[in-house]
């Protein structure tokens, strides 16, 4: 009996220290961060083209309204990037995929609907306020053979050109476009381009785009590990929202 209860109390100290150690190795090496959008989706239509839940009568009035007071939105001037906008980086494990949020972001779009080639844009992340969710993995990867942060505490962007962009914005319509430019971190600039979509609605100027780099890029070592292999490659979202 007296081996049986020992028995027992073993198990259930293997059980609380595996969960334990399963709790630790998860906030280690899990994802604690989803990626949100600042461009909705449009409704979904069936076959026939009527969106979904509506008759198609009161469909047909509903786009014969929106067509009739929609008119070109004068988007020309500066647009500042506002409080809300984020900035993420994604690195991709053996385990999983885990994202990182960067929510200090400031810079400038200046848009020119009649000559595209004066159109530009810069940003600027404090990269000192990433956050994944784990403060030990955060201050791990801002290391010096990492993002080294202590010494490189902004990354910027500056767009060349651009692919895509409209000759006439119509508010909540969704545009694809491209950027070109310059990514600048730990004082290394490559060139890459930032694909994705890009919409004006309410006020408000909404982008999301996304490009992928490699460690390597940048002057950094891959943070692999003895139990967690790790891709070279980094993906980098854009979620802005600008406003005059």
């Amino acid at each position: 009996m007296k081996n049986k209860k020992i028995a027992i109390l073993a198990a259930a100290m293997i059980i609380v220290i595996g969960g334990a150690l399963y709790y630790v190795y998860d906030g280690l090496t899990g994802n604690h961060v989803e990626i949100e959008s600042v461009i909705a989706e449009a409704p979904a239509t069936d076959n026939s083209g009527t969106l979904e839940g509506t008759s198609g009568n009161a469909a047909q009035e509903e786009t014969e309204a929106a067509e009739t007071s929609e008119e070109a939105a004068d988007v020309d001037g500066t647009w500042a990037i506002n409080g809300d906008s984020k900035v993420y980086f994604s690195v991709t494990t053996s385990r999983d995929t885990v994202n990182y949020e960067i929510g200090k972001v400031t810079g400038s779009w200046q848009l020119n609907t009649a000559d595209p080639a004066q159109t530009s844009a810069v940003g600027t992340v404090d990269v000192t306020s990433m956050d994944s969710g784990n403060s030990q993995r955060d201050k791990h990867i801002s290391e010096a053979e990492y993002l080294d942060t202590a010494q490189f505490p902004n990354a910027e962007f500056k767009a060349i050109s651009f692919e895509g962009l409209p000759s006439e914005w119509k508010s909540g319509d969704v545009y694809d476009v491209s950027m070109k430019g310059e990514l600048t971190v730990k004082g290394i600039t490559k060139e890459v381009t930032f694909a994705g979509k890009t919409s004006y609605d309410g006020g408000s100027l909404k982008l999301e785009a996304n490009t992928v780099v490699t460690f390597g890029d940048f002057g950094m070592k891959n943070p692999h590990t003895v139990v967690m292999e790790t891709e070279n490659n980094l993906t980098i979202e854009l979620r802005l929202l600008l406003s005059k």
